[in-house]
């Protein structure tokens, strides 16, 4: 039992460094590798990891955006495609954009085949304006479309949630600075959102810190999800969180397993497709967050 942090638990789970900071010869120019997504493919048994590779560790020096493809499940890639001009030409209407960033971690494919792809944006309306996040969906049936946004939130995941009649909603979970996390649900898809609330059994730190949220059936004889969600404390301790009914918005544990106990940030979860076993690829280190990204494996019983 962690004595800082009563109700939870903590286990030495062992974890393996995949990306690391790469000191250079100035330190302000030290090549950083930060938001970590981690994907799961289930036929071949296989972890995909990415990270964002930056000149260092701060936002504005990550370079482009760019599409990179697999048809083989990761061992060859395309050849890389900037999206930039497409995603701007597309979105012209949205002038008033002052930034924009997709996830951060996975997106999500829902029961009906619509692909979710979670985001946000610091919407500008004067050259003296106040920014203010907002979250978003990125959503495609065929060939893709713009959500609504989630009023007063930012960075986010999402999750589709299945009651015991098979019945679906689109769940997001986003950072805040309320001093908790804000949870808001849609019944169109990702169409649009019903009014955000805050989540007073998951506590924010600070101005805010992206967590990792993740659906999933522990028993294979019925669509019914659970949820799990993956956050640091004041960007120390990693832990996940289990919510057995997330239709209900105090269904969350109260107690949580933590999975790294030193400096921690961002994270992205994944599930091996039994519902038994996961993962996380998440920022951490001895003495600094930015120290490097690292991927470890728990089970659903460390959590319960």
């Amino acid at each position: 039992m962690d004595k800082t942090h009563p109700g939870s638990k903590s286990r030495p789970f062992p974890i393996t460094t995949l990306f690391k900071q790469e000191p250079q010869k100035s330190e302000k120019m030290q090549v950083t590798y930060r938001i970590p997504a981690l994907i799961y493919i289930s036929d071949n048994q296989t972890f995909l990891a990415f990270a964002e590779k930056r000149k260092t560790a701060d936002d504005s020096d990550a370079d482009v955006l760019v599409m990179i493809t697999s048809k083989d499940t990761g061992k060859t890639w395309s050849d890389i495609t900037d999206l930039m001009a497409d995603v701007i030409g597309e979105q012209e209407k949205e002038k008033d954009w002052a930034t924009f960033a997709v996830g951060p971690g996975h997106g999500v494919q829902m029961k009906s085949g619509r692909l979710i792809i979670s985001a946000y944006v610091y919407p500008c309306h004067s050259l003296n304006c106040k920014l203010t996040s907002r979250a978003f969906t990125f959503y495609s049936d065929d060939k893709g479309n713009l959500g609504k946004r989630v009023d007063g939130e930012s960075e986010c995941q999402m999750a589709e949630i299945i009651d015991d009649k098979g019945n679906g909603k689109l769940y997001c979970n986003a950072r805040s600075i309320s001093g908790y996390r804000v949870e808001a649900l849609s019944e169109s898809n990702g169409d649009a959102f019903d009014k955000p609330s805050s989540a007073h059994k998951l506590t924010e730190t600070g101005h805010g810190c992206q967590g990792s949220v993740l659906s999933f059936a522990p028993d294979r004889a019925t669509e019914k999800t659970w949820l799990l969600y993956c956050h640091p404390s004041k960007r120390m301790c990693l832990a996940v969180y289990l919510n057995k009914s997330p239709w209900d918005p105090s269904g969350w544990d109260d107690r949580k397993l933590i999975i790294y106990g030193g400096p921690s940030g961002y994270s992205d979860l994944a599930h091996c497709g039994d519902g038994k076993h996961f993962a996380c690829l998440m920022e951490c280190g001895e003495i600094k967050v930015t120290e490097g990204i690292a991927f470890v494996l728990f089970k659903l019983s460390d959590v319960i």
